[in-house]
């Protein structure tokens, strides 16, 4: 019996054995005929090390070559992964290497782990670096620093040095609004950029044309594929798996810097002084006053400030402008080519490459007020290209625009003839009991004033307008006149189609223009929706119902109430009027260039010797208005009497808003001023705003030798003919300067354009203040208010 338990045993084992040994056959017949191929590869793949090149982005030019955006080749000092995945090798190595990199442990830490000091667990911060290439511990380094890591190899294993390429601003802070910065690649947009080809740790465009122009500038990466043994020692390259770097194409602006430094100059410079006006009431541009109050027998100003738990916050006599921020926009009227745009306040874009740290950073940047808490103002506002992304009220500048809209749905002809006493009284506002109206304590407004003359110290009475006339001493009640007619008028369609607002969109109001620059805003025309959305955000006064009313429409054909734009689209807008109708799509782009354009001297491009594959000279013509003679003369007629006058004579002589200003001005401009009210109308809240163009020399020319548009808007800094009109009248004369003539009032000196001065790091200033070579231009009577 034992035998027989035996030889089953045996019997059953040996069965085992052959079921094992077919199954390892099996299994090594898969890894050798089915898997072979793949495993191969990865065997193959184990050998091989792929090196990544990056592409050189493109550069940025301005309309002469000037190299406004450019790269410079820097080492950076670098590490595998692979060789800091141990936590002790990391600690080592990076304790090491912190002082001849000359950064902290805690530094490279972060560099390697995002969360670095915070737990293990931490997931809320993504890794910076692109595990596929070698991780960067320092960039920029000097070639000393190489040489002393390279001497000492065997002390810093897995440690090498690249060569990349950081961006250099050679004529920084200049146009920093329109060139832009590049930074890191933000968590929100990183799929997006990875599945264009991008890698994690590269910077992109953040702002300006280095956004908006970011797929044309960045290019493409390169790489190089080489066998490794078993060391991780380079044994060759794999040539045919060679892809070489493509460079970015170049972008050459339609931007003139030396025009550009000219209206950053002039903006800063008349903005700073209308902070320093004389307090003086017979100064013809004095500080705003604050007059005693004679229905109080004198006992309190004017403006002040009744507090809702009981007493009065009286403001002082004088309260200076703030004048904070504003804008300029030069503008080719035949081709839509911007030739300068100017933000203030404005900033070095430096600082953005200059591996600053973030409390430097907030420092300069600063989005809070010093409690850490309070956002600052609007008016403090940095990284905001005013000229697109500016939200104002247009004041009287609109009105031609306005009066076109009358002239063109038949509301007036160009005979029509308006009498202005002063007052406007609503006509379509049946009850206007004191319970009603607000002047009378009402809720609605019943009647509407012209400014205050100061020689009756009453509403200007102009007398009978036409509408040349109406635009030479920018009457308000021509305009209500003009607003409520539209009304009454789209009241009547059968649709109720707002006419005003339909005809102020065909000069690309409300709408973005196109042009090539990030975060524009498109402006606002009201209508019943737009109302309707404003007073469910809450911003409207309360009270306000949710539909226009007929006040809505008066104020919007002065520029004021809910009609809103940026100082592009008011540019764009008085170059539709210069042109003879041309409603174009704005530029700051002329043309993109192959990639590597060479250098013709240091800090300027060999155009000539580029390549151009794409062309936006010829413009992009978007609307074409209807300007027949009878609409289109009265127009320019009254934007030529602003500038040379004469104004008109009913009590007495009132001049137009810019005939003192431009007194002689040898330059042919035809233009308007506009004054916005501000914030509790109080005067030292009203912004300038001005838009002037190029006309023919003589009534034999046909075009303008200074075929371009100027708008300048500058925030809380009084009437239109005191802050903006001034600066525009120094750029036109900018604009016709000849260098070879002597400085004079007519004929102004440019600073020539250099390349900037290295960035001071320890500054604290955002961006150096510059000023006009001369202010004599600025000057004038400037009698005119609006």
């Amino acid at each position: 019996m034992a035998v027989d338990k035996r030889s089953k045993r045996l019997g059953v084992l040996a069965t085992f054995s052959l079921v094992l040994i077919g199954l390892l056959g099996a299994r090594l017949w898969f890894l050798q005929g089915v898997s072979s191929a793949d495993y191969q590869r990865k065997v193959v793949a184990a050998r091989l090390r792929t090196v990544y090149l990056p592409p050189e982005r493109g550069r940025i030019f301005d309309t002469d070559g000037r190299i406004l955006a450019d790269n410079r080749k820097i080492l950076t000092v670098t590490v595998d992964w692979a060789t800091v995945r141990q936590l002790s090798t990391r600690t080592k190595l990076f304790e090491r290497l912190a002082g001849p990199l000359g950064t902290t442990f805690d530094e490279l830490m972060r560099r390697y782990n995002p969360c670095y000091p915070d737990p293990p667990d931490c997931t809320d911060k993504g890794q910076l670096y692109d595990t596929l290439l070698p991780l960067p511990l320092k960039e920029d380094v000097s070639e000393e620093t190489v040489e002393f890591l390279l001497e000492r190899a065997e002390d810093y294993p897995g440690v090498d040095v690249t060569v990349q390429y950081k961006r250099v601003y050679p004529y920084a802070p200049l146009a920093a609004h329109v060139i832009g910065f590049m930074g890191a690649i933000s968590a929100k947009r990183l799929d997006t950029y990875i599945n264009q080809g991008y890698k994690r740790n590269e910077r992109v465009g953040q702002f300006g044309v280095e956004l908006s122009m970011e797929r044309e500038l960045h290019g493409r990466w390169g790489k190089r594929v080489y066998e490794v043994d078993a060391a991780g020692t380079i044994v060759r390259e794999l040539e045919d798996q060679r892809i070489e770097p493509v460079a970015g194409f170049d972008v050459q602006l339609t931007i003139d810097l030396d025009i550009q430094l000219y209206a950053e100059e002039a903006l800063e410079t008349e903005l700073r002084n209308r902070r320093d006006l004389p307090e003086d009431i017979y100064n013809s541009d004095s500080a705003p006053h604050n007059p005693r109050d004679r229905l109080t027998n004198f006992t309190s100003r004017v403006y002040g400030l009744d507090l809702k738990g009981g007493g009065r916050l009286e403001f002082p006599e004088w309260v200076q402008h703030k004048a904070p921020a504003g804008s300029v926009v030069v503008m080719n009227y035949e081709t839509g080519e911007i030739i300068a745009m100017a933000s203030f306040p404005t900033f070095d874009n430096r600082w953005m490459e200059a591996g600053i740290t973030g409390a430097k950073y907030a420092e300069l940047f600063p989005t809070k007020e010093e409690d850490g808490v309070t956002p600052i103002s609007s008016d403090e506002s940095i990284l905001v290209n005013r000229a697109v992304q500016g939200n104002y009220n247009l004041g009287s500048s609109i009105k031609p625009f306005v009066a076109w809209s009358a002239l063109h749905s038949g509301i007036i002809d160009s005979k029509t003839v308006y009498l202005d006493e002063g007052e406007y009284h609503v006509r379509t506002i049946e009850d206007k009991t004191p319970e009603k109206c607000q002047h009378n304590g009402g809720v609605q407004r019943c009647i509407f004033k012209n400014a205050t003359n100061k020689r009756s110290l009453k509403p200007s009475r102009y007398g009978p307008l036409s509408v040349a006339d109406a635009l030479a001493v920018s009457s308000d009640t021509f305009f209500y006149n003009i607003g409520e007619e539209m009304w009454m008028a789209s009241e009547d369609t059968k649709d109720q189609e707002n006419l005003l607002k339909t005809n102020l969109e065909r000069f690309g109001f409300g709408h973005k223009t196109g042009v090539q620059l990030p975060f524009e805003w498109g402006g606002r025309v009201p209508d019943d929706a737009v109302k309707a959305e404003l007073v469910d955000l809450g911003v409207l006064g309360k009270g306000e119902v949710p539909r226009l009313v007929v006040g809505d429409e008066l104020q919007v054909a002065i520029g004021q109430g809910l009609m809103a734009a940026t100082p592009l689209q008011l540019a764009n807008a008085y170059s539709t009027i210069a042109n003879g109708g041309f409603l174009h799509e704005p530029s700051v782009i002329k043309n993109i260039y192959a990639p590597l354009t060479p250098d013709l001297a240091p800090g300027m491009a060999d155009l000539a010797a580029g390549t151009i594959v794409k062309s936006f000279e010829q413009g992009v013509v978007v609307d074409k208005l209807e300007m027949p003679a009878d609409t289109y003369n009265p127009i320019i007629e009254g934007l030529t009497r602003v500038i040379r006058g004469p104004g008109t004579t009913y009590d007495f002589y009132h001049e137009t808003t810019g005939e003192r200003l431009f007194a002689n001005y040898p330059v042919a401009i035809a233009g308007k001023t506009g004054t916005v009210q501000g914030t509790g109308k109080y005067p030292w809240n009203d912004s300038s705003v001005f838009g002037a163009f190029g006309l023919p020399a003589s009534a034999e020319d046909t075009t303008s030798p200074v075929p371009y548009t100027v708008v300048a808007f500058l925030e809380k800094s009084g009437y239109g003919s005191k802050a903006a009109a001034p600066v525009v009248k120094c750029i036109f004369l900018a604009l016709t300067a000849d260098p070879d003539l002597p400085s004079s009032a007519t004929n102004v000196r440019l600073h020539p354009v250099r390349i900037s001065d290295p960035l001071d790091v320890t500054s604290t200033v955002v961006a150096p203040e510059v000023t006009l070579p001369s202010a004599r231009c600025l000057g004038g009577s400037a009698g005119g208010r609006d």
